[in-house]
């Protein structure tokens, strides 16, 4: 074996080795992994969001590997897999206001009166006007911006993510108007692309229509609006959902809500589909087995202790504006559970926050303090189930939206 040939002495100098430096060897090392990078990769995709971020500063290979698309969509894959339920507090004595999301286990067919535990708060943010919705891991509202020249605040949308803390305030629109923008948060799976379309409500010759259609892609260097073209007059609302790169919300030609308008996040083109008739302010968008589901209470405009079923509309086609109807008929132990959850209130309005999978409908009471609790409705076992919600005590007497099936996601804003 040849030895070690020493290159200067004393002062500083370097023992090389076959041509290569001690230096060189420890930049090597902290710029390789000690396990192979498949495993690194499966190990970091077990952690949570928040412990990703933090690992992404411990050094550029760490860096270049967590914010790598391989990652992300490793990461979202497994997040699907078991995804979670989300409450959003908000709080208006907090000055401007502020949105608080915590997160817990989301049951699968629970069976008699159970509970999960929810964890502690993810994320907080500055809320102070509009509220959106959740989108693949993101959440979108509205908060006022103030920008030079202009004496009043204008709303612009806020995209956060929960599970890392970030969020990202949108530009201006490009618009002289203030308030009154809907905001829609859609991801778009071909390109892998988030999208944000925003609107404003006008009155046109005597009637209330969206207008000033605008889309920003999220991830480009130079965040901007760009106007779209929507040639169908209608009414916008906050009822939403996005399925397989497909926005769709619940819009009307009159103050009725009795269509459904869908943007196509890739084609960035408008249609529309005929409902036939009102939707009932009960109705909710939900994602069954794949196709856009108008979900409502079958036999009045809100969900109560009395309701005695659900009706389940399913979009087969939209060019032929062709649906097909599902009846699920409450069971009589519906009135129990129900009465023993509001304690004795005498009625309570329920929300619908959506569907498990395609056989259990879950509601939450509208404005519900804590203790907190849903109701799941199976409808193939036509059973109705109490579950409770541990963990949130600090926020008694507070009241929380809830949304179904979210996913973390460690995509970067």
């Amino acid at each position: 074996m040849q030895p070690p040939r020493s290159k200067g002495s004393g002062g500083g100098g370097l023992t090389t080795y076959r041509g290569v430096t001690r230096s060189m060897t420890r930049r090597q090392q902290r710029n390789s992994l000690p396990v192979p990078e498949d495993l690194a990769m499966e190990i970091f995709s077990r952690l949570p969001p928040k412990s990703i971020s933090r690992c992404r500063c411990a050094s550029k290979l760490f860096s270049s590997m967590l914010r790598s698309q391989d990652f992300t969509d490793s990461f979202l894959t497994r997040s699907c897999a078991r995804p979670q339920l989300l409450f959003v507090r908000e709080d208006h004595t907090v000055a401007g206001g502020e949105l608080t999301f915590i997160s817990s286990p989301q049951p699968v067919n629970p069976q008699g009166n159970s509970y999960v535990v929810a964890s502690n708060p993810l994320a907080c943010f500055p809320r102070s006007s509009g509220f959106y919705g959740c989108t693949n891991g993101f959440f979108c509202y509205g908060a006022d911006q103030f920008f030079k020249g202009l004496i009043k605040p204008v709303e612009v949308p806020v995209i956060c993510n929960p599970s890392t803390g970030q969020s990202l305030t949108m530009p201006r629109l490009n618009s002289k108007k203030k308030d009154g923008v809907q905001s829609y948060l859609g991801y778009e799976p071909m390109e892998k692309e988030f999208k944000v379309l925003s609107m404003y409500n006008s009155r046109v010759n005597g009637k209330w229509i969206s207008v000033e259609h605008q889309v920003l892609t999220l991830g480009t260097k130079k965040l901007s609006w760009r106007l779209v073209e929507c040639c169908i007059p209608h009414l916008i609302s906050s009822k939403w959902i996005c399925i397989s790169g497909v926005l769709y919300y619940a819009a009307g030609s009159s103050v009725e809500l009795s269509m459904v308008v869908c943007f196509d996040l890739r084609s960035e083109k408008f249609s529309s589909v005929e409902f036939g008739k009102a939707m009932p302010g009960s109705t909710t968008l939900v994602n069954y087995g794949g196709k856009l589901g108008l979900l409502m209470s079958g036999d009045s405009q809100y969900v109560t202790r009395s309701s005695t079923s659900f009706e389940l509309w399913v979009l087969l086609d939209a060019a032929k504006h062709e649906w097909s109807k599902h009846v699920y008929v409450l069971p009589p132990s519906w009135e129990v559970v129900v009465a023993e959850a509001t304690m004795g209130i005498t009625e309570t309005t329920m929300c619908i926050a959506g569907m498990v999978g395609t056989n259990e409908i879950v509601l939450s009471p509208r404005y519900q303090n804590v203790p907190y609790y849903l109701i799941y409705f199976n409808v193939e076992r036509k059973t109705i189930t109490q579950v409770g919600i541990q963990g949130l005590e600090a926020f008694q007497g507070k009241s929380f939206h809830t949304y179904l099936n979210y996913v973390q996601n460690v995509k970067l804003l």
